[in-house]
């Protein structure tokens, strides 16, 4: 079988290479390597997977999880640098000043409190939080964590009937496991 050659686009080889580590995982299949090419390509797929696809893990079966029969609103994890790393299908569209302006409040606590935290648009009015290590927001009857650790910054909202409480606790939870493994 050959599933690689010449005028392949990239495209279309990582199609194929996700296909066949599909099967080897799905059927726990020998993987058979064809080529250096091909080694490659599997070895850079698997590392993008194993980055890219742990992350969204955490966002649908951690964060996401039911508690007390209530769950978050939306959730994401984002890099320290503004990228999104995995986010719940409902996590608003932010820009990326409101993540600049987060990553500023866990350097210099406090910044945040004059003007909010916003995310997505919405303003949230910034209340007790830990300094350098959690900001939490509240508008309405919802409000917002936001937990920093080695490599990112864990972002959980909130409405009624969830409380306050739960979702500190689903967030910093994640957050402090993250930091134990030096994430």
């Amino acid at each position: 079988m050959r599933f690689y050659s010449p005028t392949h686009t990239p495209h279309s080889r990582c199609i194929h290479a996700i296909s066949i580590i599909y099967i080897y995982q799905s059927h726990h299949l020998q993987l058979q390597v064809f080529n250096k090419h091909t080694y490659k390509l599997h070895s850079k797929i698997c590392r993008y997977f194993s980055h890219n696809m742990s992350w969204q893990a955490y966002v649908d079966d951690h964060l996401m999880c039911e508690i007390e029969g209530n769950h978050l609103t939306a959730a994401a994890i984002i890099g320290h640098d503004g990228s999104i790393w995995a986010q719940s299908a409902t996590f608003p569209q932010v820009k990326p000043e409101e993540i600049t302006a987060i990553i500023n409040d866990f350097n210099e606590p406090g910044s945040l409190a004059p003007t909010g935290l916003h995310l997505g648009g919405t303003k949230y009015m910034v209340i007790q939080g830990e300094a350098g290590a959690v900001i939490r927001g509240k508008k309405g009857p919802g409000g917002v964590t936001v937990k920093k650790t080695g490599m990112a910054i864990i972002i959980g909202i909130y409405d009624e009937p969830m409380t306050p409480g739960q979702c500190n606790m689903i967030v910093e939870r994640l957050g402090d496991y993250l930091l134990d493994q030096g994430k």
